[in-house]
């Protein structure tokens, strides 16, 4: 399955519930994606740019696109960005079939 990688940030009021009752967030990410047919690879928690960042697999783009417009829904995240991982293995893939094509560059 295609994996995918969700970075996201809380709500002043998201955090605010954390705090004042703590849980792990992955078991209700774990049941929305397993929803989906989806399965929760990894989470976690930065305190860089992005609050959490989610790693999952799911059976294509659309459901990955349905998982974050239902996760954006529920009302506790004010930004979230997805993007699909690849493996070491199939960017060799990609390369090597970019290698086999030719795209003309704009004239000057």
């Amino acid at each position: 399955m295609p994996t995918y990688m969700v970075q996201a940030n809380y709500t002043a009021e998201a955090w605010l519930a954390m705090t004042q009752n703590p849980e792990d967030r992955a078991i209700a990410i774990n049941k929305l994606l397993a929803a989906l047919g989806s399965r929760l690879l990894s989470l976690y928690f930065t305190c860089n740019e992005y609050d959490i960042i989610v790693i999952y697999e799911a059976p294509n783009a659309l459901t990955a696109h349905s998982a974050a417009i239902a996760a954006f829904a529920a009302g506790h995240l004010k930004e979230s960005k997805t993007t699909e991982l690849f493996s070491s293995q199939e960017a060799v893939a990609a390369m090597e079939k970019a290698g086999r094509l030719s795209f003309d560059k704009p004239s000057q």
